[in-house]
C-alpha cells in the first residue's frame, strides 16, 4: 500500500474534523474514529478505537496523523472516511487490493477546528523537561531533561522505538491489572534502550515490571546490573549467556531483540514462539545465512551481482521470519524502524499473538516454502519451528 503513503499525507494536510477506520477483519479494534480536538490547550486528535465491549482512547498531534493512518491501514482496515473543511474523502480497498479512492469538494467549505499552524508539532512519549536518567547519561538530554542540540536526531529515533512499542503495548498493560509484566531483552549489549524502555513501562505506563537482559559479555553484564542499582531500577537484572541455550520458566509478556546478530536473532524468535509471549519486537541484524546459501536459475538475475545478492538475501530473511511469525499464530508488521539515511539496519519486527485465521496462517507458511524451493534455502528459524513442531514442513523441505 506504497501508493497510498500520499493520501494519507493529502488527508492529514487537510486538517480534518473526524476520520473513521474500519471494514477490517482480524484487527485488534472494530472500528477507530479521529476526533480533532482542543486538549491541554493544543490542537489535537483524540483517537477512540473500539471493540465489542470497550473504548481505548489515546492523543496525537496533527503532525503524527498521516504516519497513523498508515500504520493503522496496515493492520488489515479496508476503509476510510474523512471529514475536512474542503473536502470530503473515501478510501475503500477492494477484494483485490486495490485502493479505491472518491474525493469530494464540499459545495460551502466549514471552518476547522484545527490551525495549520500546528500541523508540524510532535507529542512525543519522552517529553522534553523531565529528567530521565538514561537519555541523561546517554548525552541526549542535560541535566535538566533538554535535549542536547546535536543529538535531535537520535532523541527523535528513540521515541519512534517507544511509539512502536507503545501503539501494541497498550493493551498489554491494561490487561495486565496490576500483575507483574515479564520481559525479557536478547542480546541487550549496552544500548540504553533497554534501561528507557523500563522506565517507560515503570514511569510512564505504572506498570510493574520484571525485566531480564541477556548478554554474552561479562563486561556488559557487570556494567549494566551497576548501571541498574544507580537509576534504582529495581525489577531490571542482567544475566550472562547465550540465546541460543537460555531456558525460563513461566508465562513471558514481552520478547525485545535488538540487532542480535544474524541467526542470533532466529534463536530469540523461536524461544519467544515456544512461550507463547505475547508481543515480539525485533530489530535483526547482519543478516548473513541466506546470502551464502541463495541460488536460483530463474530468478539468477537477483543473485548475479553480490551486493544485490546479499540486499535481496537481508530483505528475503526479515520477510521470512514476519511469515514464520504468522504461520504461528502472531499479528505481524515490519515497520521503519529509524530513517534510511540514518542506518541502514532500520527494519522493526513487531509481532503481536491474535486471532490468524487458519488459512492465513497456511498461505504466510506456503509464502516461505516457495522461496526456500525457489532459491534453494534452509533459514535457521524455519528448521527450529519444524523440528519442535510448531510448523508442519512440506515433505520436500524437510
Amino acid at each position: 500500500m506504497e501508493n497510498l503513503d500520499a493520501l494519507w499525507e493529502e488527508i492529514a494536510c487537510q486538517l480534518p474534523d473526524k476520520i473513521i477506520l474500519s471494514g477490517g477483519k482480524n484487527t485488534p479494534y472494530q472500528r477507530i474514529v479521529f476526533q480533532g480536538k482542543v486538549i491541554d490547550q493544543k490542537h489535537s486528535y483524540q483517537i477512540e478505537k473500539y471493540t465489542e465491549k470497550q473504548v481505548f482512547h489515546q492523543n496525537i498531534l496533527p503532525g503524527q496523523l498521516a504516519e497513523a493512518l498508515k500504520e493503522w491501514f496496515q493492520q488489515g482496515y479496508r476503509q476510510c472516511n474523512a471529514f475536512a473543511p474542503k473536502f470530503q474523502y473515501e478510501v475503500r480497498l477492494s477484494k483485490k487490493g486495490k485502493a479505491l479512492v472518491q474525493k469530494k469538494r464540499l459545495a460551502q467549505p466549514g471552518p476547522s477546528r484545527l490551525k495549520e499552524g500546528h500541523n508540524k508539532e510532535k507529542n512525543y512519549i519522552l517529553k522534553e523537561g523531565t529528567v530521565i536518567p538514561p537519555l541523561v547519561d546517554l548525552g541526549v538530554f542535560t541535566a535538566e531533561g533538554k535535549v542536547v542540540r546535536s543529538m535531535y536526531d537520535k532523541y527523535k529515533q528513540i521515541n519512534r522505538f517507544i511509539e512502536i512499542v507503545d501503539d501494541a503495548a497498550q493493551t498489554l498493560t491494561q490487561e495486565a491489572q496490576g500483575r507483574e509484566l515479564t520481559i525479557i531483552d536478547f542480546g541487550c549489549g549496552k544500548s540504553y534502550l533497554t534501561f528507557i524502555l523500563y522506565y517507560y513501562f515503570t514511569m510512564v505506563k505504572g506498570a510493574k515490571v520484571k525485566m531480564i537482559g541477556l548478554d554474552l559479555k561479562e563486561d556488559v553484564i557487570a556494567n549494566c546490573s551497576q548501571v541498574a542499582k544507580k537509576y534504582g531500577y529495581e525489577g531490571l537484572s542482567f544475566q550472562l549467556g547465550d540465546i541460543n541455550g537460555f531456558r525460563w520458566e513461566g508465562p513471558v509478556d514481552m520478547v525485545i531483540t535488538l540487532h542480535a546478530c544474524d541467526t542470533a536473532t532466529d534463536y530469540a524468535l523461536y524461544n519467544a514462539i515456544g512461550w507463547n509471549t505475547k508481543m515480539i519486537f525485533s530489530v535483526p541484524c547482519c543478516q548473513h545465512e541466506l546470502n551464502g546459501q541463495m541460488n536460483s536459475r530463474r530468478l539468477s538475475l537477483l543473485t548475479r551481482y553480490g551486493l544485490i545478492q546479499e540486499r535481496t538475501a537481508a530483505l528475503l530473511t526479515d520477510a521470512i521470519r514476519g511469515n514464520l511469525l504468522e504461520a504461528c499464530g502472531y499479528k505481524t508488521q515490519l515497520l521503519e524502524f529509524v530513517d534510511f539515511s540514518h542506518s541502514p539496519k532500520n527494519i522493526l519486527i513487531r509481532a503481536v499473538r491474535g486471532k490468524v485465521s487458519p488459512p492465513k496462517r497456511a498461505e504466510a507458511l506456503a509464502e516461505v516454502q516457495r522461496a526456500m524451493e525457489e532459491f534453494h534455502l534452509s533459514p535457521t528459524l524455519y528448521r527450529l519451528l519444524a523440528e519442535k513442531g510448531l510448523i508442519s514442513p512440506q515433505p520436500e523441505l524437510r
